[in-house]
């Protein structure tokens, strides 16, 4: 942490830093916890080389996270374009019902809707741009605005990094013609979604319940999030079991679960590199 960023944090909280040390933050920041002279703590992420009004983002989708009144996320302190400084959640052990408990939350989570899908304004989801605007023929088209904002804009960037083999074009070529089929299903109104829910974007606080972290939140259909659930694992069968209890899932939701993925599988793409590239071209051709 540079000592400018130092002095404008003691200038905030009006004390002095008395301790820091650094902890897991993700691949993209610095993430440390810094005590202070009375033994107070806080969380700071900080990037010298931002993306442009990252931070400002993260800020804001926890506080819409926080309008639902379903999971707990952590108070925002003070946010500017290089750093975010947040409240610091102590961890502890999970709760006897921790999966249980996290489930029924998350479901009334995505009971908070708004009229349209999207947000207010983009974001990120990694280090890439997630774009959230919709167009008006998106607003209340769930098909249009996946398929144009989430799968068609991270196929053309892995088109410009070079990343999109003939595979993968003739793949996704044919998906577009399938996808009003795919996603074909009942209306239902636009959910508040975290978004890039993983295990690494949770934690435990101290009374052994959930605790969001790290959201790209938008409005959109509640199977995205589920999806994203169990890509890489980490979530109980309690969890889903919990969810389906508190806010059941319309029928055909595992078949459309793939689709859901294959967005978060075209980032890790842009992301990391070739390494993925087998596993979105899998993806679409489930459905093919």
């Amino acid at each position: 942490m540079k000592d400018l960023t130092k002095n404008k944090i003691e200038e905030i909280i009006k004390e002095k830093i008395t301790n820091q040390y650094s902890v897991s933050g993700g691949c993209i920041n610095d993430a440390r916890i810094l005590q202070i002279d009375s033994g107070k703590q806080f969380f700071i992420k900080t990037n010298y080389n931002n993306l442009p009004g990252m931070f400002f983002n993260e800020a804001n989708g926890l506080k819409e996270l926080a309008k639902a009144n379903a999971i707990r996320v952590p108070k925002i302190i003070y946010v500017e374009e290089n750093f975010i400084l947040l409240e610091a959640i102590k961890s502890a052990s999970k709760s006897n019902n921790f999966f249980e408990d996290f489930g029924r939350r998350f479901a009334r989570l995505h009971k908070y809707s708004d009229k349209y899908f999207g947000f207010y304004e983009n974001n990120y989801i990694g280090s890439t741009q997630q774009i959230n605007i919709p167009d008006d023929s998106e607003q209340t088209d769930w098909t249009r605005f996946y398929f144009n904002k989430r799968l068609k804009f991270q196929f053309n960037l892995a088109e410009k990094k070079g990343f999109s083999g003939i595979e993968l074009k003739n793949a996704f070529s044919k998906l577009e013609n399938k996808i009003d089929d795919i996603l074909k299903s009942d209306y239902e109104k636009p959910s508040l979604l975290h978004g890039d829910l993983w295990s690494g974007n949770y934690m435990i606080d101290e009374n052994g319940n959930a605790c969001l972290i790290d959201p790209a939140v938008y409005y959109g259909n509640r199977e995205a999030d589920l999806a994203m659930t169990r890509l890489f694992g980490g979530f109980d069968s309690k969890f889903y079991s919990a969810y389906e209890e508190e806010f059941p899932l319309q029928s055909g939701y595992e078949y459309r679960e793939n689709i859901y993925k294959l967005y978060h599988i075209l980032n890790h793409l842009n992301l990391f590199g070739s390494g993925y590239y087998q596993q979105a071209v899998s993806l679409i051709r489930y459905y093919l």
